[in-house]
């Protein structure tokens, strides 16, 4: 277990900005940043990372943390590998302690898929640099290729040797679990290596680690496949990776594009030439995961293909779901029988990025030029293939764009404008139907498998749901107690006294903690209390860093907010706040008035209670109603004046 004074280390140093851009791309937005997040699929911007406050949230899913909860998330680590990942990252000596024997298996397992995967880069860089057949056969290829040594090196590229069980052999020589080697698909299930005789290319994830491999045979006229991969693991998710994406995220956010080619050798020849915003399919039709991936980092896309024009319709064919996702794309084909990496070799560096740049050309224009020339003079033809590139701009988001298109469009293919519109509209209305038909039945699904997971005699408790923050009764006045506690408690209320606002709003409801209404804003003021009782100070990094998941989480919900005080008030129009301190700076003020807010809701209630009881006492022709009827008078004034100085209205 590592010790706490080590894990306040690594979140002190580890700026939750910093660790979130490695994945994300932001842009500033007043004191904040914003971006899309990267556990939902979406359009807009809804991902906000406040660098005060240390944290980040998504207004659109929910998910909300400091730098440790996003690494977690995003790259599905337990707490401790998270804290370990930001320690090696930003060079921290952890202090631990002996875990648990079940936690150490867990993580150990993961950690080893790494480790084998890692141990196989390195044997194979050490075939190709200290062999004779590495450097005779496999070396010898990448520079035929035209890769030099700090490429091969950078993109830990090697070679398999041609022996059913070298690697293998060795592999488990010196220690290596052959039922890991197997999962991670290095080792057949007979013994023997699953790679052979081919020049091998590490995939990275985002983090930099090896998640797995693809092997280029090097022998011509064999009945073998051209390139093999391995298998997909609890690490390594081919739908969700892009060849190169680790050495191409800075660049891409940078450039604000990214360049798609087809295979491996077309990154790294682009990447040594000077083009780092390069990423791979791999040979397959772009996925969801893999767009969503791209979009993090940039809205632009130029896609280049070879002069296949076969190849080239059916992989516009696959492009709908990148134009669903409100992407834009520009399409470059190559001269006929060129690749990127053929292409760059017999022009240069610099004829091939003016090449790429002036003949991309956008996806639909595209579409919409090359069908033209195919239904030239076939009436019949020509009304399938507009209604073919109608379809591909109903499923372009944006209304404006849409317009556009439907424009150019009407002019290229020679018919009326509206005659297009009115097909896009309804293709639109079709979309949107079919999106809401998978939404439903998605949840539905969802509603289903969780109702199916609940045993009839649960193993352990089954947890309850947390409690809404406005579920009923007085949880909005709790919960505003609460936000303040948690925001600014650590401030002075009176400095003079050295009293803190959390003691003065504690303090002041003690008597009535038993009548909150909901039992997470009761849990966090009494951990607040026990806390201040024990000289502790209660401040916002200690609620957003809470053991407690459901006090964390409320508590990072309190604290972000989608909005925030214009600086150009003052900048821009020298328009000041005169009446009050900055939101951020008001908490004294904001405690007094929601302990008075909160303190009427509670004689109200008192009041109704009291109401019911004299009802009671009377029905039952007791004196005691006179007594109740006493304290009616003195519950209604204390009442009235609280609502005299709130400037508020009692019915």
């Amino acid at each position: 277990m590592i010790k706490k004074k080590s894990v306040e280390e690594v979140l002190e140093i580890a700026k939750v900005e910093e660790v979130v851009q490695d994945f994300v791309q932001l842009k500033r937005r007043g004191a904040n940043l914003i971006g899309l997040c990267p556990f939902h699929g979406e359009k807009t911007p809804s991902f906000n990372v406040s660098p005060s406050k240390g944290i980040y949230k998504c207004f659109g899913c929910g998910k909300a943390g400091d730098s440790v909860n996003f690494v977690m998330e995003h790259e599905n680590l337990t707490f401790p590998e998270a804290v370990r990942y930001l320690a090696k990252k930003y060079g921290v000596t952890l202090e631990e302690t002996e875990l648990s024997q079940e936690a150490r298996a867990e993580q150990q397992y993961l950690d080893s898929l790494y480790i084998v995967n890692q141990y196989a880069l390195d044997f194979y860089q050490d075939q190709l640099f200290n062999t004779d057949i590495g450097k005779s056969v496999g070396l010898n290829y990448f520079r035929e290729r035209g890769f030099r040594e700090e490429a091969i090196r950078k993109f830990g590229l090697g070679f398999a040797p041609d022996k059913p069980d070298a690697f293998a052999l060795k592999a488990t020589h010196i220690g290596h679990n052959p039922d890991l080697l197997k999962k991670v698909g290095l080792m057949s299930q007979y013994g023997r290596d699953f790679f052979r005789n081919r020049v091998m290319f590490p995939i990275h994830n985002l983090s930099g680690k090896v998640i797995g491999f693809g092997g280029r045979i090097l022998v011509k006229d064999v009945k073998a496949p051209k390139y093999i991969n391995t298998p997909e693991t609890e690490i390594y998710t081919k739908s969700k990776v892009l060849y190169g994406a680790y050495f191409a995220k800075r660049a891409i956010r940078q450039e604000d594009e990214c360049i798609l080619v087809e295979g491996y050798t077309d990154v790294i020849s682009l990447h040594q030439a000077g083009l780092e915003n390069v990423v791979a399919s791999s040979g397959t039709s772009l996925t969801a995961g893999q767009i969503q991936l791209i979009r993090r980092n940039t809205e632009n896309i130029k896609i280049l293909y070879d002069g296949d024009m076969a190849g080239i319709k059916a992989a516009l064919r696959g492009m709908g779901m990148v134009l669903e996702q409100g992407l834009n794309v520009r399409i470059v084909v190559l001269p006929e029988g060129e690749d990127p990496d053929s292409y760059l070799k017999q022009v240069g560096v610099e004829a091939f990025k003016t090449y790429i740049t002036q003949e991309a050309k956008d996806l639909v224009m595209f579409q919409a030029g090359m069908l033209q020339e195919e239904a030239s003079g076939d009436p019949i033809r020509k009304a399938n293939l507009i209604k073919e590139i109608v379809d591909s701009i109903a499923k372009i988001p944006d209304p404006i764009k849409r317009s556009l298109y439907i424009r150019e469009c009407a002019r290229i293919m020679d018919v009326e404008e509206q005659l297009l519109v009115n097909e896009a509209n309804k293709l639109v209305a079709q979309h949107f139907r079919k999106q809401q038909q998978e939404k439903e039945r998605d949840q539905l699904r969802q509603f289903e498998a969780e109702q199916e997971a609940i045993p009839v005699q649960p193993a352990r408790p089954v947890l309850k749901p947390k409690e809404d923050a406005l579920s009923s009764g007085d949880s909005f006045q709790e919960k505003d107690i609460v936000r303040i506690i948690v925001a600014g408690g650590a401030s002075l209320f009176d400095p003079e006294e050295k009293l803190t606002v959390a003691q003065y709003l504690i303090s002041n409801i003690e008597d009535v903690l038993d009548e909150f209404d909901n039992k997470l804003y009761l849990r966090i003021v009494r951990d607040t209390r026990e806390r201040l009782l024990s000289g502790q100070v209660a401040d916002t990094s200690y609620f957003i860093n809470h053991s407690d998941r459901d006090i964390r989480e409320t508590a990072i919900g309190m604290v972000a907010s989608p909005y925030e005080y214009s600086e150009n008030w003052e900048k821009r129009w020298e328009i000041f706040l005169t009446t009050q301190k900055m939101p951020d700076e008001n908490f004294v003020r904001d405690s007094t008035q929601a302990l008075k807010r909160f303190k009427l809701r509670k004689f109200d209630k008192k009041i109704r209670q009291n109401a019911e009881k004299i009802k009671t006492l009377f029905e039952q022709k007791s004196d005691d109603y006179l007594l109740y009827l006493k304290l009616d008078q003195k519950l209604k004034a204390v009442r009235n004046q609280l609502a005299e100085e709130l400037g508020t209205v009692v019915l």
